[in-house]
């Protein structure tokens, strides 16, 4: 399978995931035949892209895109669990504990891969998959730099719970661009760290890392961050792995700000390493994202337009791609396969969303 943007959609292509609306229910089914009305039934929902089938992306599983396979997991519970807090208060929060587990026993199964990004989602559901999300990779990130388990844990939870203070942020605001925010509307934007710290400071059941976590995930080891602009000495590592997958999770998926490419939230995150971000985080994420997720259109350097196969775990940024067209753009008689970890003259220029 393979993602489309819906703008990019033809027709009679077959639908390749469940597309699930904010109150659980089923929209569309896998393997719908598109057709024109529900591409523009799609687009009023605000659904921007979707994963089809086609001989495209043969090979290419579900399974491969880490993002979906935690997602489909945890996305309910974490769901049910924040919509009952706005009603019942601190009471029900507890249960997200089990879900940082089964996030972490995810992870743990398959300790080689790549983290794949799936790009798509709704806006409805834009809270909780960035939570699940910013967790996950959180939870990847402290892996990689063998913290201990207990300490994963908690940066787990934090990470799940870390922009809880929305809930208090007026809605209106959190509907805008952040461009588009007054100074007053920044100030109340930037107010959800004390927000949501302030909701469960005394949870003895809450850890002080992912405490610290929601009160400090915007702060810089600069200093120049929020709210108490604390610098990198002073800040913990949870809160530094989550400051640099809560930016780029928004990065990618536009929250407050137009969407970038994978590859260039990357690069954003690394121009500002020792900056904005800490040095070590940024180099072990830096390692473990896959800069063109498996599924991704791409061109070379060679105009040819080709489909990320699977990832090369020693160099996120030369994955196995399979050319479709050639530099003339003719679609290919043969596809071939191209492991740029092999092939060295050739390199990814840019993504596409269109063959």
């Amino acid at each position: 399978m393979r993602k489309v943007a819906i703008k990019a959609i033809k027709g009679d292509e077959i639908l390749a995931q469940d597309i699930i609306s904010d109150y659980d229910t089923l929209l569309m089914s896998a393997g719908v035949v598109l057709k024109k009305e529900y591409v523009h039934r799609l687009e009023e929902l605000g659904i921007q892209h979707i994963y089809v089938d086609d001989a495209y992306a043969e090979g290419i599983e579900k399974k491969d895109i880490t993002e979906i396979k935690i997602k489909e997991q945890c996305q309910k519970e974490v769901q049910e669990t924040l919509d009952r807090f706005v009603y019942c208060g601190n009471s029900k929060l507890e249960v997200l504990k089990e879900v940082a587990q089964e996030i972490i026993v995810d992870l743990l199964e398959e300790p080689e891969i790549m983290f794949n990004v799936s790009g798509v989602r709704q806006k409805s559901e834009s809270a909780y998959s960035h939570s699940i999300n910013v967790a996950a990779l959180a939870v990847f990130i402290a892996l990689r730099m063998n913290l201990k388990k207990e300490k994963i844990r908690e940066i787990a939870v934090g990470s799940l719970l870390h922009d809880i203070g929305y809930t208090y942020v007026n809605t209106e605001i959190k509907d805008k661009k952040y461009t588009d925010f007054s100074d007053k509307e920044k100030k109340e934007m930037q107010m959800h760290v004390i927000y949501g710290y302030t909701a469960i400071e005394n949870e003895k059941w809450l850890s002080n890392t992912a405490k610290d976590i929601i009160l400090h995930h915007h702060e810089y080891v600069n200093g120049t961050g929020y709210p108490m602009h604390i610098d990198g000495e002073k800040m913990r590592m949870g809160s530094k792995i989550v400051a640099v997958c809560d930016t780029f999770d928004r990065l990618i998926y536009g929250v407050f700000s137009p969407c970038m490419k994978v590859h260039e939230a990357i690069e954003y995150i690394m121009s500002n390493a020792g900056i904005k971000f800490d040095l070590k985080v940024a180099k072990v994420f830096n390692t473990s994202i896959a800069a063109y997720p498996t599924g991704t259109i791409v061109t070379t350097n060679y105009g040819e337009t080709g489909i990320v196969l699977r990832q090369n775990k020693e160099q996120p940024t030369r994955p196995v791609i399979r050319i479709l067209k050639d530099s003339e753009g003719k679609p290919c008689k043969e596809w071939l396969e191209k492991d740029l970890l092999k092939e060295l003259n050739i390199f990814i220029e840019d993504t596409v969303e269109e063959i």
